[in-house]
């Protein structure tokens, strides 16, 4: 199976998946890295690959017509089978969604519904997780849709939050889990024993 990434910074959970290609473990190809910030670490993990880079932003394409176009077309010219977000911060356009329909999956460090929505990414979810004295966190793997970490849950495993948890501890422990996670559960997919929704024709 061919994958595309989309990352905006450092791609650390896009490695994890690469490493995995490369072992053998996953039975699949990184296709294109796509990052909408041209001094990302995504792209040079990219080059340093040999993976296929692009940087597509509103500095490349102003109209956002065309940049969900060329973003688009670059996904089909590398045969583009299966696009994984892995710290991707803008939405993607209404023809890359309608493309792929299904076929799209999001990492989130949080157990979604909690700890979602607009801004909430990074350290502003271990932030809140914190505030709120929670007990567990986790990761969730969903599908995107129009709305920012809204679509269907495929898989959620959980993380326990220490008593002396720190932003940057818990901040680690969870990103350890969602290296982890998101090969075991792109596996899955990959293998047919996560099945994805049907794609509507």
């Amino acid at each position: 199976m061919n994958i595309a990434f989309f990352a905006s910074h450092q791609g650390s959970n896009m490695q994890a998946v690469i490493d995995a290609c490369r072992s053998g473990v996953l039975p699949a190809r990184p296709c294109a890295v796509i990052s909408n910030n041209r001094d990302s670490e995504a792209l040079v993990r990219a080059s340093r690959e040999g993976i296929p880079a692009f940087h597509f932003s509103a500095k490349t394409h102003p109209d956002p017509e065309a940049l969900d176009r060329i973003i688009l077309h670059t996904l089909r010219t590398q045969q583009a089978e299966l696009i994984v977000l892995a710290g991707f911060m803008r939405k993607l356009g209404p023809k890359t969604l309608a493309a792929f329909r299904n076929r799209i999956l999001n990492i989130h460090p949080s157990l979604l519904p909690k700890y979602g929505g607009k801004g909430m990414c990074g350290r502003a979810v271990h932030e809140a997780v914190l505030q709120a004295g929670e007990n567990m966190t986790g990761v969730t793997i969903h599908l995107v849709d129009e709305e920012y970490d809204h679509g269907e849950i495929l898989a959620q495993c959980r993380v326990p939050v220490e008593p002396l948890d720190t932003v940057d501890t818990l901040a680690e422990r969870v990103l350890t889990i969602e290296h982890e996670y998101l090969v075991s559960t792109l596996y899955k997919i990959i293998t047919g024993e996560l099945h994805l929704p049907a794609v509507e024709k």
